[in-house]
């Protein structure tokens, strides 16, 4: 089987997905040709390379329809044979498009293939798709709709976390990606994002904020007001021993939506000669599947899948990027699993710097590439969980 590298992964800052954030007047499209740029200034190769373009987006509609990937290779001017799809698995699309790129050019169907997703929340809001799964009652109940922060405290109250836990967990986030921007670790992929007139907007993750466990203690749960929603008895027949459910998440030990984007480029070995570029990793398997639709678990099933897959372990993984999606996901996964705490999201995630849904999963195979190169590692995972319960997985080998 041909071999599928990375030769490249960059990423915009992360703002606050709200229409006060820093990159609420820049268009999806822009942040993606902001970084299609970005990746010509880094490299000087011939862009008729380039086959596809495999793009993560979630909410598919205004800003972000019309196959985003396609109109964004022509917006930024990359020749017209640049193919272009946009994908939805929900928070894993991101990544599944990467995992999509390296299975065409481990096919031998393609060589050079772009991929990474975004997701511009300040405009096009979650959810506003209005799709059937949560705007129709009777699809809602019958395929048990949760609202995501609803799982997280149904993982919460199944595994006994109590609220100082899940807060403990959000400062360590806000305190590893403070440290990390302060100290640079992000600053090789990142590329700062500026208005048409050449002003910068922003060149760090906009949400990174100081917290404590005492400031964290007066907030209140965030999803007491959702209820259980439509699925409420098939949960409780679902899991027996759920006696009730206790709220504890709230906005700081949650992932706040945020804009952004992440580019990368997969290519075979030749076609990476043929770019000029040296591969900064392999991928060296890649994993969709799907859990309970009412939990948020499917990363850490895919994670046990592409383990399985590549003949891996946990403890063979030098670093672990396990998706942010609230405190209690990853409290779950590191004690279901018993993981170091010192080599999973080393530096934040999406509870310090905001998830930008289509956009994260790109994102994070930066960051794991940056701080494998920084700590002389080998092995690197990724992992993201999504609604309905998806999830997908990549393990990377550090070339």
């Amino acid at each position: 089987m041909t071999q599928a590298y990375i030769y490249d992964a960059i990423r915009t800052p992360r703002g606050a997905g709200k229409e006060s954030g820093a990159l609420a007047s820049v268009p999806p499209i822009q942040l993606i040709s902001t970084l299609i740029h970005a990746l010509e200034e880094r490299h000087s190769f011939d862009k008729a390379l380039i086959e596809d373009f495999v793009l993560g987006c979630v909410t598919q509609v205004k800003d972000q329809g019309a196959d985003l990937a396609k109109i964004s290779a022509l917006y930024a001017r990359l020749p017209e044979t640049v193919g272009g799809v946009t994908i939805n698995r929900f928070c894993a699309s991101g990544l599944d498009a990467v995992g999509m790129a390296a299975a065409k050019v481990q096919a031998g169907f393609e060589q050079v293939v772009l991929a990474g997703g975004v997701e511009s929340v300040s405009r096009v809001p979650m959810l506003s798709d209005k799709g059937a799964w949560f705007s129709d009652p009777d699809v809602s109940k019958k395929t048990g709709f949760v609202q995501m922060g609803v799982s997280a405290d149904i993982i919460a109250s199944l595994e006994g976390f109590t609220r100082e836990e899940l807060d403990e967990y959000a400062v360590q986030s806000q305190e590893r990606a403070a440290y990390a921007r302060d100290y640079g670790y992000f600053d090789s992929s990142i590329v700062p994002v500026y208005d048409e007139k050449g002003t910068l907007l922003l060149a760090n993750d906009e949400l990174i904020r100081e917290s404590t466990v005492d400031s964290l203690a007066g907030l209140t749960p965030s999803f007491i007001k959702w209820g259980v929603g439509p699925a409420e008895e098939q949960i409780y027949e679902a899991f027996p021993k759920l006696e009730a459910i206790e709220h504890m998440h709230h906005p700081g030990n949650s992932p706040s939506l945020a804009d952004g984007a992440a580019l990368l480029v997969v290519a075979n070995e030749k076609s990476g000669e043929a770019l000029g570029m040296k591969p900064r990793a392999r991928i060296v398997g890649v994993a969709n599947t799907s859990a309970s639709p009412y939990l948020l678990t499917g990363g850490q099933a895919a994670s046990h899948k592409v383990l399985a897959q590549t003949g891996l372990s946990f403890n063979d993984m030098d670093l672990i990027e396990y998706n942010e999606a609230f405190a209690a996901t990853v409290l779950k996964l590191i004690r279901d699993e018993k993981i170091d705490s010192t080599k999973i999201n080393v530096n934040g995630g999406a509870i310090s710097m905001g998830h930008a849904l289509g956009g994260t999963g790109g994102m994070l195979l930066a960051t794991i590439l940056d701080e494998l190169d920084r700590i002389d590692g080998k092995y690197g995972l990724v992992a993201i969980s999504g609604g309905g319960g998806v999830g997908t997985a990549i393990v990377v080998e550090r070339i």
